[in-house]
């Protein structure tokens, strides 16, 4: 006897069905609240808040058919056309930034650290009753990256041309068109963009199976659903394949196609293999898979980079997730020991010094280069990975230290900074007031983008900005991406960060310590200096403060400034004049 379709869909329906949501929902709180010490209490009241407006977020960014459950109300429905080029549908899933193209390179990144933090950290989005948006937010694009995986061997890797979608400013209703899909195939490979999404879908399949690493943390959230599991993990299987037997060989996306390359150029794809064969190893209780890793990391030379870990690469994660996996199950052939020593060389480096990361006068852990566009992804990145990184150290000075160092970097991104400002739209008065986000800002001028609107029209609460340049100074211009544009990743680490507080800290997030107006008395003169405004490049300007301290100090000691001054004018100038001097 044939089962009816109706039951099967039903049966699969509710093999899916995820964690209900709330009712009433969860809505995020005007960011007066943030300037409000709460009871000290676990769960800690403010981070269980900060926790939730970090998921409200990316309910703001999503594309495609909005559901009834939609608590973002000024969103739209969008894009309803994506995929037709192609004759599939890719409506659905996130827009990458302050702007409207779809980008699987960062979006899976995204979703694989989301899932690696719940898996170790879940029990804080339980505490903080947040679980249920964590399942929302994580099925949203984990869907979609299903749609864009249509086949084994073909992945869709961004939707809308990047030049297109750059010249428009304005509201989700009348986004520009057409709307071009861009896929890598058997002969067009990326093997980037394949393994990394292939270690999205193991890393959540970890999740939904209920795989721990260790009683070391908290445990997964519980959202669990086995048959959603084997799902993500037959799509990670299928895209690992993919990505080390295509009949085009390996090679960087962008290789295949040029136009990702425009917002999300790769640096290669030997992190991504390691990564996913790690997750997948895991997730298959393989090995093999374990042993493949350790093979990627010799063959790409992965020891000898120190750098950042972001979503092009994930190298600083792997000696962490390799010691988990050693330690939970030491039959893999790994040595726990070996990679505690790979960890903690790259974690010293940032900590003691002698990375190439350095702090700013502030305390801001500082790239060049890679924090000029972004200052607080990498400084955040870091502190999520000491963080994990703790029940493994091999002392208990390195146990304190990291996390110490890890702390600081969250308390700077939440107000202990030079500018007093905390980083997360929405979180207080003193929060960022103009996010670069063509949807939020209710403007469609692009040749006004800061003064049209005058005032942000929507809150785009729980956006994690860009953040301050390398003086720590922030100038919260809405033009100004490179410090005040949103994005995907950037606030996947404070998630796992906050989940974390939720767990352990019953004092409050540092924010609650600044009362309105203290980021108006350090906001700096001038213009930035940055990839969107050369105004300010002639040096950094002093605040009002600033200046004023500096009118005091000639009349305290003005005649031996003055003095000093003149005597090394002239020595100067008889350098300049006698080259034996």
């Amino acid at each position: 006897m044939r089962t009816p379709l109706v039951l099967v869909l039903l049966a699969s329906s509710r093999a899916f069905a995820q964690v209900p949501l709330p009712d009433p929902p969860f809505l995020p709180q005007n960011a007066s609240a943030g300037a409000s010490p709460s009871t000290a209490a676990i769960p800690n009241a403010q981070w269980s808040s900060l926790l939730g407006n970090l998921l409200y977020f990316y309910e703001a960014q999503r594309s495609g058919k909005l559901p009834s459950t939609n608590r973002v109300k000024w969103r739209n429905d969008s894009a309803l056309t994506d995929g037709q080029d192609v004759k599939l549908d890719l409506t659905g899933g996130l827009y990458d930034a302050g702007d409207y193209i779809k980008c699987t390179f960062p979006l899976s990144f995204t979703v694989m650290s989301i899932c690696w933090g719940a898996t170790d950290f879940g029990k804080g989005y339980d505490l903080a009753n947040q679980t249920p948006y964590l399942d929302d937010m994580l099925r949203w694009s984990l869907d979609w990256l299903i749609k864009a995986h249509p086949a084994n061997n073909t992945l869709f890797v961004q939707v809308a041309n990047e030049e297109v979608d750059n010249a428009y400013w304005g509201g989700d209703r009348n986004i520009p068109l057409p709307r071009p899909s861009y896929q890598i195939n058997d002969t067009s490979p990326g093997t980037d963009a394949a393994a990394g999404t292939a270690a999205a879908f193991a890393a959540c399949s970890n999740l939904y199976a209920n795989r721990i690493f260790s009683n070391s943390y908290s445990g997964p959230a519980t959202l669990q659903n086995a048959t959603y599991a084997t799902t993500l993990l037959e799509h990670a299987k299928q895209l690992f394949t993919f990505a080390t037997s295509a009949s085009g060989g390996q090679a960087v996306y962008q290789h295949s196609v040029p136009e990702v390359g425009k917002a999300y150029a790769s640096s290669g794809y030997g992190d991504e293999l390691a990564i996913a064969a790690l997750f997948l190893s895991w997730a298959t209780n393989s090995s093999s898979l374990y042993q493949q890793a350790q093979g990627y990391w010799q063959q790409y030379s992965l020891s000898s980079y120190d750098g950042v870990f972001n979503w092009d690469n994930k190298t600083p994660g792997l000696p962490v997730l390799f010691a988990q996996i050693a330690q939970a199950n030491p039959t893999f052939g790994g040595n726990a020991s070996t990679w505690q020593t790979v960890a903690e060389k790259y974690f010293d480096g940032i900590v003691y010094g002698g990375g190439p990361g350095y702090q700013t006068r502030g305390g801001l852990l500082y790239y060049k280069g890679d924090s000029d566009d972004a200052s607080l992804n990498p400084s955040l990145n870091a502190a999520m990975l000491l963080t994990r990184y703790v029940p493994l150290a091999s002392t208990q000075s390195r146990r304190n230290d990291y996390r110490n160092y890890a702390n600081a970097q969250v308390n700077y991104a939440l107000g202990n900074n030079p500018m007093q400002a905390p980083y997360i739209v929405g979180a207080n008065p003193n929060s960022p007031q103009n996010p670069h986000s063509a949807m939020a800002s209710g403007g469609n001028n692009i040749s006004d983008i800061n003064t049209s609107p005058p005032q942000e029209a929507y809150v785009l609460y729980g956006g994690v900005i860009g953040g301050p340049d390398k003086y720590d100074r922030f100038f919260d211009i809405r033009a100004d991406w490179p410090e005040t544009e949103v994005a995907l990743d950037y606030n996947a680490p404070m998630l796992t960060l906050a989940a974390m507080h939720v767990l352990n800290d019953t004092a409050d997030p540092f924010y609650t310590s600044l009362k309105a107006g203290a980021y108006d008395s350090k906001k700096p003169q001038g213009m930035p200096c940055d990839d969107a405004y050369t105004d300010g490049c002639s040096g950094p300007q002093l605040s009002q403060g600033g200046k004023i301290v500096l009118g005091v100090i000639p009349g305290l000691t003005g005649l031996s400034i003055f003095s000093l001054l003149v005597w090394w004018a002239m020595i100067s100038l008889r350098r300049a004049h006698d080259p034996l001097y």
